[in-house]
Parts: C-alpha cells; sequence; structure tokens
C-alpha cells in the first residue's frame, strides 16, 4: 500500500482511519523509546527513523544521499508493518525477540527477516516494542550496520 505522503502528519491523514490510532501510538511509543541521536522523518514512503548524515556522513550505501535506515512503520494492504534493521543483522536481538513476544502476545509471531506484520493491531505490544527500541543506540547500529555490508 502506497502512500503519497511528505511529512508523518500526512502519512497519518492518508492511512484508513480505523488503522491511525494503533499507527500512531507505535510512532510515539518507538519516539519514547529511541535513544538520542536516531532522527524521525520520511523514509522510502513510510514512517522512518534514522541515523542522520550528522552522525554516519556515509549515509546508506545503497544510496549514500540517504541517511542510514533503522526502523520504520507503515500502513500496508492488509497489516501493520515494523521494520526493524537491527533484527535483521543482529541474531542475538533477533532470538531476544522472538522468546520475549509470546511473553507479551497470545497469536503467533508473524515477521520476515526484518518485518514484524500486525495483522491484528489490537494485539501491538507496545511495551516490547519500546522495550526493543531501547536495545540500539546509534553507534551500536552503525557498528553492527558497517560489520554486515563490509
Amino acid at each position: 500500500m502506497k502512500v503519497n505522503a511528505n511529512t508523518i502528519e500526512e502519512y497519518f491523514q492518508a492511512i484508513p482511519e480505523e488503522r491511525q490510532p494503533y499507527m500512531k501510538k507505535l510512532h510515539q511509543t518507538i519516539v519514547d523509546n529511541l535513544p538520542d541521536g536516531f532522527q524521525v522523518g520520511m523514509s522510502y514512503g513510510m514512517v522512518g527513523y534514522v541515523v542522520p548524515h550528522s552522525l554516519y556522513p556515509a549515509g546508506y550505501h545503497c544510496d549514500p544521499k540517504l541517511p542510514l535506515p533503522f526502523i520504520s512503520i507503515a500502513s500496508q494492504k492488509n497489516f501493520i508493518a515494523l521494520y526493524h534493521m537491527g533484527i535483521y543483522a543482529n541474531p542475538e536481538l533477533l532470538q531476544w525477540f522472538q522468546e520475549e513476544y509470546p511473553k507479551h502476545v497470545k497469536t503467533k509471531l508473524d515477521m520476515g527477516k526484518s518485518c514484524i506484520r500486525f495483522k491484528k493491531p489490537e494485539v501491538i505490544p507496545y511495551d516490547l516494542i519500546g522495550e526493543l527500541c531501547r536495545q540500539m543506540d546509534p553507534q551500536k547500529w552503525i557498528d553492527i550496520y558497517e560489520s554486515v555490508i563490509k
């Protein structure tokens, strides 16, 4: 589901009304729990949380003009998605998340390599997402990112 928006506010206004409260709460949970240094804005047509060029001048290897992506959230056709690049690149963090998830949610974890899908937004584990956000600061993410791409 492609949303044409230049700002986070425009993004939230463009998604289905019934998803707006869940997306806004997910966004606020991430903002409240991300360590200092990450920047919030639109990234790849989604709400993104990135390492800005001021902290990582090299930028994203796929397009160095873009800041280094870390987390994104999106309202997809059939689910709300949270994309967490740290889970994709750090097996220990992935294992931690997979072990913690059932302690917070009764439904089975639905995820791809970096995408956590919430088909029932009412079961989004906001506390767990907050804890996940606190697990990695920008420098730790840069270190992991560089070890993976080099």
